[in-house]
């Protein structure tokens, strides 16, 4: 005679592992050894913590616990039931990795133009629906039998004929192998463990609690195990109280026997996977009795019932405004909106915090978001509190899986500044000589500022052995320490540089190359170790795998694999506080629970599309939609929500834009008529960072004595001096140099040094020779050392402008003007302090004059800056010209002109002359007064701030002051537009 089926469940009200602890030891708890003889089936091992914690707090003392075992565990055996053992053991599970790699050569194998890391990314997910399939015991070959129509896009149409291949594949595989899919195997051990339990019932009690999935196997065990003489099923949150019409609407539904269709199941419903749960066990919610036990830990009982009514399908929300106040109350809840992430962060770190006030008091976050634990658990380091986020972080998230990640791409962008110095920075690298090797990085940053050299480490070497120039002690600094750096990369280049090469073989110099950066260290902590394993598995595995045509593919290869990786901190952070996923959460209980990043897309997350099969195909072969996630987010909420106080938050924009309130949020504001807010804790929050008083910036003014100040100046420091003369202070006096980006867009100083130098080899070597100077420029085009995007995008100006260059010289040889010098530095003494210069060139005209000639990439000053007492360069070189300042150099300099290689405004082509003496201008500087205004401006600025005791005022002239390189340092935004 068949027993009667023992079904419980605990309201959302009540704390589900504290209740089901008290109730477990009040029926077996008399007798020690009976309560150990039992088994406690909990869905994954975050549960299986979190019983043990309630056991804990309910035992009042020793206690010998069942056994608890997690039937989601990847690795459960039947060593973990008793008497299940069978003479014909269930085949082994084939590795998950080892499968990844034989299901993306697979993938390759049907579509060669998928790289390596692309087809990995695809077994993924091909691997994630197969187990799908597995789960919900449904054939692969059902695919072969659906009527689709004709409206299935190609797109759909190409990829389930390729979802079909692979299939008939894999079984070939898997047998070739002697092993069966691991969700295959867990069916086949739960069937088992079913079919011996009812034949032989165990001699203990057996407890099935908080498992919701409605997977067959799953279903058909938990019904073995309400049935056994001391077997019980308790499940959390199941709506008994729920209308029959209400019910049935959830779905399932079968197809219509007329038309074939079925009606839309409610799967984004909470209550709906517990239905399915019902109906493939063959038991009825009428059948569940409620578990009689209560907890320090429970809200009042009308919470249940204001959740259940909040989670209603939507067409019976109108009578919310007819319930009776107790259906609708949330006492206990309070909701609080912060501006941003970060605002959200601090509040709920505050939260966490006050709960340690009251002595034993628990408080734990329940989030989806990982990126807003991380910063909770920021701000709790802030005094001092160390709390663990349970979740996890992805193992590309981890020191050693950043390490390798930068390893894998600075070998693939052929060492590169950007990604080698990211590289070498890494807090990972020589841990045993530490502070010298970051000075030799920190060097190397230094001398790789600016474009990027040619590839490779040869080319950072050839870019270090130039040491000509103001940056030359900071390369031969850094060159000493690149030649005992750069050998322990040079495998890796040497392997990387090789064309097509072994996955195997390059996952093997990536581990030794990192083994030399980073020692025996790098792999020491659990992060560390987790990478270990994962470089292991996958030297082992990837020979399964496809072919690597590309070495570069391998850093998408592994962060696609590192992410999928989740490292859990060890036990250790505080008792009494937790961060925790939503899967974690399950069956956790807490004096305050605060259910954090309530936005759409976050809770509940936006479905994540199956790149294998359409919806409809999903549908017809009966596997789960894809928006169920969202019913079962909606169950992890309403049972927080269970909690005797519950925090609700959220933030009205994320990093790039506004956000939407979650649909829960939504419906629990309307239920309630609005949430109670937690105006304390907002107002905690915004005093904890706030200023004590406003104390706005002056204008920084500095003034040092005379004595202090320079005596020498170049010409092209005049017009910083006078517009900007903090800027000037800030870069002479307190020789704050601004710093190039690395791996710098060439900017136009950049491109106006190539085509100095080229002019000034051209004059030296070929004496101006019109036929030779395209030559010079494409072959510092052709340079390896020129950046990309100057043969991409300004060659064909250069050129252009050259030409220019080259025809104008020849038109002034026919006028007997000549090319007198280029590139000359100079001085001369003049209002007390050496004026120093370097003209790019000089002519001698025909009536013995001089003519000043400056070159420009952009556009020249104008004459109104130079009428203003600015742009001063070419009047100052005439002086220093005019006063036997340049050697070999003499004469009244009568021309000055700027030679600019940008478009032409007039003529459209590239390259023209402009000078602001030119008569031809509507109001020019009379030729014979710009020397002497030159002279004169400069004396007095000389006077004002070289040799006089005038403040170096920051800003003075901000139309003539346009570079920002020392606005932060001046605290420019605090008080410019004040005064």
């Amino acid at each position: 005679m068949p027993h009667a089926l023992h079904l419980y469940t605990i309201p959302p009200h009540r704390a589900f592992a504290d209740a089901l602890a008290i109730g477990l030891i009040r029926r077996f708890g008399a007798d020690p050894l009976r309560l150990a003889r039992g088994v406690v089936l909990l869905p994954n091992n975050r549960a299986k913590r979190a019983m043990q914690d309630a056991f804990v707090r309910e035992s009042g003392g020793g206690l010998l616990l069942p056994r608890l075992v997690a039937i989601g565990d990847p690795e459960l055996d039947e060593a973990v039931f008793e008497g299940v053992e069978d003479a014909e053991p269930v085949p082994p599970a084939v590795d998950p990795l080892q499968r990844r790699m034989i299901l993306a050569r697979l993938i390759q194998g049907q579509d060669a133009r998928l790289d390596a890391a692309e087809a990995v990314r695809l077994a993924g997910e091909l691997a994630t629906t197969l187990d799908q399939l597995l789960v919900e015991e449904v054939a692969p070959h059902r695919l072969r039998e659906l009527d689709l129509g004709p409206e299935l896009s190609v797109h759909w149409e190409r990829s389930l004929a390729l979802f079909e291949i692979v299939l008939s594949c894999w079984p070939a595989e898997l047998a070739r192998l002697g092993r069966v899919d691991l969700a295959e195997r867990r069916r086949q051990l739960l069937d088992r463990v079913g079919r011996r339990w009812t034949a032989a019932p165990p001699a203990g009690f057996v407890c099935a609690a908080g498992i919701t999935t409605g997977a067959p196997a799953i279903a058909r065990l938990l019904r073995v195990v309400a049935g056994l003489p001391g077997g019980m099923v308790v499940l959390p949150g199941l709506a008994t109280g729920m209308g029959d019409a209400e019910w049935e609407s959830l779905g399932p539904h079968m197809p219509d026997p007329v038309t074939g269709r079925r009606r839309r199941s409610l799967e984004t419903h909470p209550q709906f996977h517990l239905k399915l749960l019902l109906d493939r066990m063959g038991v009825h919610r009428d059948e569940f009795d409620p578990w009689r036990v209560a907890s320090d830990l429970d809200a009042p009982p009308a919470r249940s019932k204001a959740i259940a009514s909040a989670m209603q399908p939507p067409e019976l929300t109108h009578h919310w405004s007819a319930l009776p106040a107790g259906e609708r109350r949330l006492e206990g809840v309070r909701a609080l909106e912060l501006a941003t992430p970060a605002e959200e962060a601090q509040a709920i770190a505050l939260a966490l915090r006050e709960a340690l006030e009251t002595p034993a008091r628990t408080a734990a976050l329940v989030t989806p978001d990982r990126a807003l634990a991380r910063r909770v658990a920021a701000h709790c380091a802030r005094w001092g509190i160390r709390v663990d986020d349970s979740a996890g972080q992805p193992l590309s998230l981890t020191p050693p899986g950043t390490l390798l990640l930068a390893l894998a791409d600075a070998a693939a962008q052929a060492f590169a500044p950007m990604p080698l110095l990211t590289l070498l920075k890494h807090p990972l690298v020589r841990p045993d000589d530490r502070a010298a090797w970051l000075d030799g990085a920190r060097a190397l940053d230094l001398a790789l500022r600016g474009p990027r050299p040619a590839p490779g480490l040869a080319g950072i070497a050839a870019q270090l052995a130039e040491q000509d120039g103001r940056d030359g002690p900071i390369r031969c600094e850094a060159e000493t320490w690149w030649a005992e750096a750069s050998p322990l990369l040079a495998p890796l280049e040497t392997v990387f540089a090789g064309g097509t090469q072994p996955l195997p073989a390059l996952v093997a110099m990536l581990r030794e190359a990192a083994q030399s950066l980073g020692g025996d260290m790098l792999w020491s902590r659990e992060d560390g170790r987790a990478a270990a394993g994962l470089l292991d598995e996958l030297e082992r595995e990837a020979a399964h795998g496809p072919a690597l045509a590309d070495p570069q593919s391998l850093a998408p290869l592994l962060r696609t694999l590192m992410d999928e990786v989740a490292v859990r901190p060890p036990q250790g952070g505080h008792p009494r506080l937790a961060i925790l996923g939503l899967i974690e959460a399950r069956l956790h209980s807490a004096d305050l629970m605060i259910l954090g990043g309530l936005n759409e897309g976050v809770w509940p997350g936006l479905p994540a599309p199956d790149p294998w099969l359409a919806p409809r195909i999903r549908a017809e072969l009966g596997l789960p939609g894809l928006e169920r996630r969202i019913g079962v987010s909606a169950h992890d909420l309403a049972i927080g929500l269970g909690a005797r106080h519950v925090l609700l938050t959220r933030a009205r924009r994320d990093a790039s834009a506004p956000t939407i309130a979650s649909r829960f949020w939504l419906r629990l504001e309307a239920l309630s008529g609005g949430l109670e807010r937690a105006d304390d804790l907002a107002a905690w929050m915004a005093a904890i960072d706030a200023p004590d008083a406003h104390r706005p910036a002056a204008r920084p003014e500095p003034a040092p004595p005379a004595s202090a100040r320079p005596k020498a100046i170049s010409v092209t420091e005049v017009d910083r001096l006078k517009a900007d003369p903090y800027a000037f202070y800030a870069r002479r006096m307190l020789r704050l140099m601004p710093l190039d980006p690395v791996d710098a867009d060439p900017s136009a100083a950049w491109r106006g040094t190539a085509v100095h130098d080229v002019l000034q080899k051209w004059f030296e070597e070929e004496d101006c020779r019109p036929d030779r100077l395209r030559a010079r420029a494409e072959a510092m085009l052709a340079d390896t050392r020129t950046h990309p995007l100057i043969r991409a995008l300004w060659q064909p100006r250069l050129i252009e402008a050259i030409d220019w260059i080259a025809g104008q010289l020849t038109e002034n040889a026919a006028k007997n003007r000549r090319v007198l010098a280029v590139e000359q530095d100079g001085k001369i003494e003049i209002a007390g302090v050496t004026l120093r210069g370097k003209f790019d060139r000089v002519d001698r005209l025909g009536d013995g004059s001089l003519a000043i000639v400056d070159y420009k990439t952009g556009q020249p000053p104008s004459t109104r800056a130079v009428k203003a007492g600015f742009s001063l360069q070419l009047g100052l070189l005439g002086l220093i010209a005019e006063r036997g300042g340049f050697q070999g150099i003499a004469g009244e300099a009568r021309c000055f002109e700027y030679w600019s290689l940008a478009r032409n405004p007039r003529t459209g082509g590239f390259g023209y002359v402009d000078s602001p003496v030119d008569p031809k201008k509507r109001d020019p500087i009379p030729v014979e007064d710009f020397v002497s205004i030159a002279a004169r401006e400069f004396s007095e600025a000389a006077a004002a701030w070289l040799t006089g005791d005038a403040p170096f005022t920051a800003k003075l002239v901000p139309e003539y002051a346009p570079y920002a390189e020392y606005d932060q340092l001046m605290r420019r935004d605090e008080w410019y537009g004040r005064e």
